[in-house]
């Protein structure tokens, strides 16, 4: 399995709509950022796929260091 790329230092905002599902890039090489693209094929990594609970503004993470996949811990600040 690869090791995922950092797609960005710090945060994705990103409204989500409540009961919608989404699926987050775990392998930072998807060009929809922070959402797949299906680009993972062959690295071993797959998106992690979400339901909203509410509409409202989450912060998915960028740095894909995270321990509460898929939203920011704030890992990024430590490298």
């Amino acid at each position: 399995m690869e090791e995922p790329v950092v797609a960005q230092k710090g945060p994705f905002a990103v409204e989500v709509e409540a009961g919608k599902k989404y699926a987050w890039c775990r392998c930072g090489r998807s060009s929809t950022q922070p959402y797949c693209d299906g680009t993972h094929k062959g690295t071993g990594l797959t998106p992690i796929v979400f339901t909203a609970e509410r509409t409202d503004t989450v912060y998915l993470c960028g740095c894909k260091k995270t321990g509460d996949q898929p939203f920011c811990d704030g890992t990024h600040s430590t490298f």
